[in-house]
């Protein structure tokens, strides 16, 4: 016997409720989280160890150099010493990088000229480490998980009814969880990464501004574009927008860094 949708629906509220205590560094967005930090992190390393042994590492010593430095420094300001940070270049014409959790961060080899120098190393850095330290990872398999429990819940509530009924919502609940919310997190998380992103590679004494530069880049490069909507990314002028609308707060932590240590205020190492 299916419960009412008046019982139902409260202790899908309170379920969540519950899990709803994580909180994102910098941007004070609350989460609802259903993993812990120990496994989300041995999903991030198992999945890591699948990438590289599936993967052609490059042996491009210039790229590894600087993705390491890069990746170290920004870990560093990070201040998640309990993460095994590793940072490793895959041969690979794609533009593109990605994290997991537990500090893991890979570079393909086809992004490094679009970032130009260090400073573009760093901007997409920062943006990956933000993805790690906003648990975005876990964050996502937890709304997979709260959209299964939203799901099993609503077919409880009409259960019985007209099977062509049924197909139908089972197809429309589908397509509206993946446009209507895991879409729109996903761009919500490419954003937030962005901004924390900005501010990681200040604090490690990287010029923010050159974040912009490398979007713009990337958009000339055809990095982006598509409808918006069906899109887990945000659109690069977009992108390019809030990037610039978050820069003066970055600025004054890039320049902290350099008071601190003059020694960063440098020419960036460029990439051959």
């Amino acid at each position: 016997m299916a419960l009412p949708g008046r019982f139902i629906y409260p202790m899908l509220a309170l379920f969540l409720f519950v899990y709803a205590c994580s909180t994102v560094p910098y941007t004070e967005r609350k989460q609802i989280m259903m993993l812990s930090e120990g496994e989300e992190e041995r999903v991030g390393q198992s999945l890591f160890l699948q990438v590289k042994q599936g993967s052609k590492i490059s042996p491009n010593p210039e790229y590894n150099a600087l993705v390491n430095e890069v990746g170290r420094r920004i870990a560093v300001v990070a201040e998640r010493p309990d993460y095994q940070w590793e940072f490793v270049v895959i041969e690979d014409n794609t533009q593109n990088a990605f994290a997991l959790p537990g500090g893991k961060v890979a570079f393909y080899t086809g992004i490094m000229p679009v970032c130009a120098d260090e400073n573009g190393v760093a901007a997409v850095m920062g943006h990956e480490v933000a993805h790690v330290l906003a648990r975005h990872g876990a964050e996502r398999m937890s709304q997979q998980q709260a959209l299964s429990i939203g799901k099993a819940a609503l077919f409880a509530a009409i259960d019985g009814g007209n099977p062509a009924t049924m197909e139908a919502l089972q197809q429309a609940y589908g397509i509206g969880a993946q446009v209507g919310v895991l879409l729109p997190y996903s761009r919500k998380h490419e954003s937030e990464a962005d901004k924390i992103g900005l501010i990681l590679m200040a604090k490690a004494g990287y010029n923010p501004e050159a974040a912009v530069e490398f979007w713009k880049r990337m958009a000339k490069a055809g990095g982006g574009g598509g409808i918006e909507l069906l899109s887990t990314h945000p659109s690069d002028e977009r992108r390019i927008k809030g990037l610039q609308a978050a820069l003066p707060d970055a600025m004054k932590h890039y320049q902290t860094a350099i008071a601190r240590n003059p020694s960063l205020q440098r020419p960036p190492v460029a990439i051959r």
